[in-house]
């Protein structure tokens, strides 16, 4: 089982940008000293919600300030890059980091980003399966021509290729995520494993493994791969000596972060949207996921393992908004709940 860190670089009521991006770069730090898997970071534009707009960007940082840990984004935005801009910077750090870099990349959502990056609607709701596949062909082969509706341009030869790497994989590893029976078919109709969200539980997850394992089969992916396929499962970590005490750092601080981050997105066609209320959703996410003591956090991941399948796990761990708190939530991790699931 591997276990690492989902970095959102939360900004909590009262918190600047620049703590909370402090507070994203001592996880990393900390994940790697505690022997963790892997740091994913998220990407997020004009919301406090998280401050990091590049999460390739910052995945650059954090793999020149560690030596053994996986650095991935979770997600990096299709919609609102160029997909071949997005392969170049994801081949040069899978070159430059020894192979340690993945690529998690999604749809995101009707958001003004697609605005300001002088996309339209149309790149969100019919586009991306075009981005995809383009940037797939850029991590894959010598040179790339493309003649869709979004995308057209002459032949030209990727550099750096990815394939190059003196030792490691061939390319990077690319995940997408997904929130729908549609972007499940997506992904395994390309063989790419699913990074599934924090906002659902363990059923639900199972349910959309086992249709990703179906569509992959139909597709004609090898069945061994099929089994083998490394998803991913994110969720919030939180420990402490009380079960309750763990539920109740979280629901001290989440419910103010969330709805000052969620209420910050607007739509870029001013279509209605429907937010989750903040506290039932700290509930919901304390209740589906390893928050509590050591051994309630092991058997939380041992569970959901069990019963989806899934051993790769992105977890969530400065939902106390406190950046000494957040260190010691790591260490713990590491320290007591690793070590439980070995």
């Amino acid at each position: 089982m591997r276990v690492g860190s989902f970095v959102l670089a939360a900004q909590f009521p009262g918190q600047g940008q620049g703590e909370a991006l402090h507070r994203a770069t001592r996880i990393a730090e900390l994940s790697e000293e505690s022997g963790l898997d892997s740091v994913w970071l998220a990407e997020h534009h004009f919301v406090p919600y998280g401050v990091c707009p590049s999460a390739t960007t910052l995945a650059a940082f954090l793999l020149g300030r560690t030596q053994r840990i996986r650095v991935g984004t979770a997600v990096s935005v299709l919609p609102t890059q160029h997909p071949v801009a997005l392969g170049e910077q994801a081949a040069l750090l899978h070159l430059t980091s020894g192979g340690r870099f993945s690529l998690g990349v999604g749809r995101g959502g009707p958001w003004v980003d697609l605005e300001v990056f002088g996309k339209d609607i149309a790149a969100y709701e019919s586009g991306y399966p075009e981005s995809l596949d383009l940037l797939l062909d850029w991590l894959r082969r010598p040179t790339v021509a493309a003649s869709g509706e979004q995308y057209a341009f002459r032949e030209v030869t990727v550099v750096p290729r990815p394939s190059e790497a003196l030792a490691g994989p061939a390319g990077p590893e690319v995940v997408v995520a997904c929130t729908s029976p549609a972007g499940v078919r997506l992904a395994a109709e390309r063989g790419l494993a699913m990074l599934l969200g924090m906002h659902v539980g363990d059923a639900e997850k199972a349910e959309m493994v086992a249709l990703w394992r179906s569509c992959a089969l139909a597709a004609g992916h090898a069945p061994e791969a099929v089994r083998a396929a490394p998803h991913v499962s994110a969720g919030v970590a939180q420990v402490a000596d009380r079960g309750a005490q763990a539920k109740e750092a979280l629901l001290k601080a989440m419910p103010g972060w969330l709805k000052q981050g969620l209420d910050a997105h607007v739509t870029v066609d001013g279509r209605d949207r429907k937010m989750r209320d903040p506290v039932a959703y700290t509930e919901l996410l304390c209740g589906i996921h390893p928050v509590g003591t050591p051994r309630q956090c092991a058997d939380r991941l041992a569970a959901t393992a069990e019963r989806t399948g899934i051993t790769r796990f992105a977890l969530l761990m400065e939902g106390s908004g406190d950046l000494a708190a957040t260190e010691e939530n790591v260490r713990r991790i590491g320290a007591e709940v690793l070590p439980r699931l070995s």
